[in-house]
């Protein structure tokens, strides 16, 4: 495969996973490319065409030639400075690296973090929240990582892959909605009483046995093993944490247990006062997830996957 075609597998496997849904998804493009058209010359200079086809500001082809044929990735769940000498190195000692694939976002990924929290309004519509409410509550979360974002040293990294020639390529929600729909799915098929039991089940999953060897497993933050489990909700994907206010609004529509990867003190605070109960499943193992069902098909394919920075990695395909 060429990195451009696994560029393509991986967005076209995000919008198959997308909470959304596909039709939902396809219309928002389609709504995106009628907004370029009606722009004036002047501000399509600088229009992100990317977002045509690829619904998710975060996920993107960093650096290198597209066409370029890949037989073997280094993919972690960080592709930072470090991962890309490390790249280099291991290019050094002749492992033959032709990709670096990194799950949290560098580069004007990075800095457009913000755009994909979006998802988050439709994510909390679809689960019963007035969008409206979804919407205000979101775009002063959003406003805000915008402007804590605004002036980072985004393309630090991607200038160190650049000079080393090192193909860089960051798939942020599109791991994260694969994740997300596989433990929606996973849940789904199962009834629980007490929360205890939602975490029995979360460790009959590899990346959380593995995640608890290293002490960093899931963890009840709220409410305790013998809480009532009540209604569960698995909010995985959006680019980053909501602001507290809408997990409130999450509380009020009968939801007794919230399944995320991590929350934010303040949140779980609220959250206790709600009698809601909290699951921590974990970020790097929970990320470990969408990764690995991305990798099992590029393996299909004879792509060789070396795992770093805290990639589990775990085949489920044979």
């Amino acid at each position: 495969m060429t990195i451009q075609q696994i560029y393509d597998l991986a967005i076209e496997m995000g919008i198959k996973a997308d909470p959304r849904g596909e039709s939902f998804v396809a219309k928002r493009l389609a709504k995106v490319k009628k907004l370029y058209q009606e722009l004036p010359e002047k501000k399509k200079l600088y229009f992100d065409k990317e977002t045509f086809t690829n619904p998710y500001s975060d996920s993107r082809l960093l650096f290198g030639d597209p066409k370029i044929k890949v037989k073997k990735i280094l993919a972690g769940i960080d592709a930072h400075a470090p991962e890309v000498l490390l790249a280099d190195r291991l290019n050094q000692k002749g492992e033959g690296i032709d990709l670096l694939i990194g799950h949290h976002p560098e580069g004007h990924a990075y800095a457009n973090l913000h755009d994909v929290m979006e998802l988050q309004v439709d994510m909390y519509a679809k689960a019963g929240m007035p969008v409206n409410v979804a919407h205000a509550l979101m775009a002063a979360r959003m406003k805000e990582v915008e402007l804590g974002l605004h002036p980072v040293n985004h393309n630090q990294s991607v200038d160190i892959a650049r000079l080393l020639n090192i193909p860089l390529m960051a798939l942020h929600t599109i791991w994260d909605n694969m994740g997300h729909h596989f433990m929606q799915q996973y849940l789904a098929n199962k009834e629980f009483d007490t929360v205890g039991e939602v975490i029995n089940a979360l460790l009959e999953i590899p990346e959380y046995q593995e995640a608890m060897r290293g002490k960093a497993g899931p963890l009840i933050v709220a409410g305790s093993e013998s809480s009532r489990a009540g209604k569960i909700s698995v909010f995985f994907t959006g680019g980053t944490n909501p602001s507290k206010e809408i997990y409130i609004e999450l509380a009020k529509l009968g939801y007794g247990t919230i399944v995320d990867m991590h929350m934010k003190t303040d949140a779980i605070k609220e959250l206790q006062k709600l009698h809601i109960n909290v699951i921590n499943a974990g970020h790097i193992s929970s990320d470990s997830i969408g990764a690995n069902l991305f990798f099992d098909e590029l393996e299909k394919q004879g792509i060789e996957v070396i795992p770093c920075s805290g990639l589990i990695r775990v085949k489920r395909s044979k």
